[in-house]
């Protein structure tokens, strides 16, 4: 099973995260997606496998979240993708992928229904 984990290692809910997939006898791919952002294409894909709009995967508690006009209400689903691939830092954390799927580990457990 192939496993991938949008990692801020900063995070402590994406360390939770990661150790929790190691507890399960996962190595899971880390990608430091605030050195490596996902594409647009990535994101949207993310997105559509959480079911989730973009807004509601955006940190708007980020100090970026209003410097880059990401508070803007008007902006459309296509705008907000291009801020967070543009600016990583408002992507929510940690992302799992496997099994075609995605989590939020946020709790931590939310990635075990995925695996």
């Amino acid at each position: 099973m192939s496993v991938q984990i949008l990692h801020n290692p900063r995070c402590s809910k994406s360390r939770q995260t990661l150790q929790l997939l190691k507890d399960q006898g996962i190595e899971p791919e880390i990608i430091d997606y605030l050195k490596t952002p996902p594409t647009t294409e990535q994101l949207a894909d993310i997105l559509d496998k959480l079911d989730m709009q973009p807004r509601d995967l955006m940190r708007k508690k980020e100090k970026e979240y209003k410097e880059t006009g990401m508070n803007d209400a008007s902006l459309d689903k296509d705008a907000l993708i291009a801020g967070m691939v543009a600016t990583p830092k408002l992507i929510e954390r940690p992302i799992v992928l496997a099994n075609g799927k995605a989590a939020i580990g946020r709790p931590p457990e939310d990635v075990l229904a995925i695996l």
